[in-house]
């Protein structure tokens, strides 16, 4: 009986001091939920749900950490409840989803609450943008808090760029969690740049993670992802790609934004970074894996 009993104390501790075994610790774990907003664009281009539903694969079957339990919104739930275990959201959409889905001013103000209470914020591609009706006219908005940075569409404040192009993405070098296990690499995309920071560049709790040089005719250095840890112990990352579908193949494209989910869910981000093998891109049902080729004049 005292073996028992000693084996079982031995056993409280070691799960103390090195966490729950495998199904108790994937339950103790975070949602995350990926919002997807309204888009219109053409086809083989941002692939909103399709992109969803890939992203939600890599996290549920991921290569080298325990699977995030994750769930996929097109609408903004109006039940809390299901928000409140919560680790953090990601958006994709055509602009920040908060503005063009139905009573944003509702799902702004429950995004508030949630963010207050420390969840974390992931932004993609589109999703990071806002439009001049969407700011103040000084620029000032929710997300350059929550997410550190924004990209400026068609703002009289502040004029961000963009252009489909060929653009080569670089690590910055902060050693920061989000920059491990991806390296440089290049791809034929719609990159913005000259994001908006702020009326004096980026805040002091704001980091870089990516950069790139453009345009190609005059290339300068811009940052095109970036984190931000908040004054509520919540995180933030905005990386403003994907714009094609078929660019979710490179492999370290995906783990620069695996890493960034897995980070703003305060989740260990390993050295080799969060890895997931894909199946073919037609499994996540897109309207089309590449646009239509253009027809010759």
């Amino acid at each position: 009986m005292k073996h028992a009993v000693k084996c079982l104390l031995i056993a409280l501790v070691v799960c103390g001091k090195w966490g729950l075994p495998g199904d108790a610790a994937e339950k103790s774990r975070g949602r995350v939920a990926i919002v997807v907003g309204p888009s219109n664009h053409p086809p083989g281009t941002h692939e909103v749900a399709a992109g969803a539903r890939l992203l939600q694969h890599c996290l549920e079957h991921p290569d080298n950490v325990a699977p995030f339990p994750t769930v996929i919104w097109s609408e903004w739930p109006r039940d809390k409840s299901q928000w409140s275990d919560v680790a953090t959201i990601v958006f994709v959409g055509d602009i920040f989803p908060p503005e063009k889905m139905p009573e944003p001013d509702r799902i702004k103000a429950e995004l508030k609450e949630l963010m207050s209470r420390g969840c974390g914020l992931v932004c993609l591609h589109f999703a990071t943008g806002l439009r001049a009706e969407h700011v103040a006219a000084d620029g000032d908005h929710p997300l350059l808090e929550w997410l550190g940075g924004y990209y400026s569409s068609g703002c009289p404040h502040h004029k961000s760029q963009w252009r489909v192009c060929e653009a080569t993405v670089t690590p910055v070098g902060r050693q920061h969690p989000v920059e491990r296990g991806w390296r440089e690499f290049t791809l034929y995309d719609e990159p913005y740049w000259s994001n908006y920071f702020g009326k004096t560049g980026m805040a002091a709790n704001v980091v870089p993670l990516a950069e790139t040089r453009l345009p190609p005719e005059d290339p300068q250095r811009h940052v095109v992802a970036w984190a931000v840890e908040r004054a509520d112990g919540g995180r933030g990352v905005g990386i403003v790609m994907p714009h094609f579908f078929g660019n979710w193949r490179l492999d370290d494209l995906r783990t620069l934004i695996l890493n960034g989910v897995c980070w703003t869910a305060q989740t260990d981000v390993p050295s080799a970074g969060v890895k997931a093998t894909l199946p073919e891109l037609e499994t996540f049902q897109p309207t089309a894996v590449e646009p239509p080729a253009k027809k010759a004049n």
